[in-house]
């Protein structure tokens, strides 16, 4: 089971509420992989402060696979919900594409592109 820690910045309130929504929404978005993920780690920062300003809270996603360097996605949007969810998107087509889930109809392996076989 993957492991799963949130961290906030001193201007976006990380309430229990909004650990377990991101937590489950990883946990169901990467369960494919989960047995090769031993940690993810989001970072959530309100880049202008109280200024405030459009697409200003980043989510930064970092997870930790068994036997691979760390994949990192980030996405910067102008909630919360919707910078975690674009992240968790990025992140999850990285690790598709770093462990070669992509497959043909034929079952081989196939480059990102599609049409080159490895």
């Amino acid at each position: 089971m993957m492991q799963i820690q949130v961290t906030t910045d001193n201007h976006i309130h990380g309430g229990e509420r909004l650990i377990a929504d991101i937590s489950e929404g990883l946990q169901g978005a990467l369960k494919r992989y989960d047995h090769q993920i031993t940690r993810v780690e989001v970072h959530l920062a309100d880049v202008n402060g109280p200024k405030g300003a459009d697409n200003d809270k980043r989510c930064l996603i970092e997870a930790r696979l068994a036997g691979h360097q760390p994949i990192v996605a980030s996405h910067q949007a102008a909630t919360v919900d919707e910078s975690v969810e674009g992240a968790s998107d990025k992140l999850f087509r990285a690790i598709e594409t770093t462990l070669g889930r992509l497959h043909d109809a034929k079952g081989h392996k196939t480059s990102a592109g599609g049409d080159q076989v490895i």
